[in-house]
């Protein structure tokens, strides 16, 4: 699948992905590059980017890499997500590119560093996931 279309399944499948402005900008063999816009309703008390929203773009950054390298497995699942928030992201588009670690027939394990736009080597997360695949 190409970026383009997981994003719009992402975006069929997901209301939320519509609200957050979710985009797809990059999926190949080095895994997928997700991006929400910056917008002051993501911004949480404190002036921060809420974590809800920065959950969100990790495990669709992880489901995009998914779909980009098994197709569409619309039926792949988050059974496990680990954050570990690190700084307070700018008020600028939050990136996460994602890769997979391991794939298996029944899960696939992958790792996300997400970054505010132009600011590439400051991590504002680092997460780690997996996903239980359909039989």
């Amino acid at each position: 699948m190409t970026a383009e279309q997981v994003q719009a399944l992402i975006r069929a499948g997901l209301p939320m992905a519509e609200d957050i402005n979710l985009c797809i900008d990059r999926l190949d063999a080095n895994g997928a590059l997700a991006r929400v816009p910056f917008h002051n309703k993501l911004v949480r008390p404190g002036g921060t980017l809420s974590g809800p929203t920065i959950m969100a773009l990790a495990d669709a950054a992880m489901y995009a890499v998914i779909l980009g390298s098994l197709g569409r497995v619309e039926m792949a699942v988050t059974s496990n997500l680990n954050i570990n928030f690190l700084v307070k992201p700018k008020p600028v588009d939050l990136l996460a590119q994602a890769r997979i670690l391991r794939l298996s027939r029944r899960q696939a394990v992958c790792e996300v560093s997400v970054y505010s736009q132009g600011n590439e080597e400051e991590l504002v997360a680092h997460v780690t996931g997996t996903y239980a695949l359909p039989l």
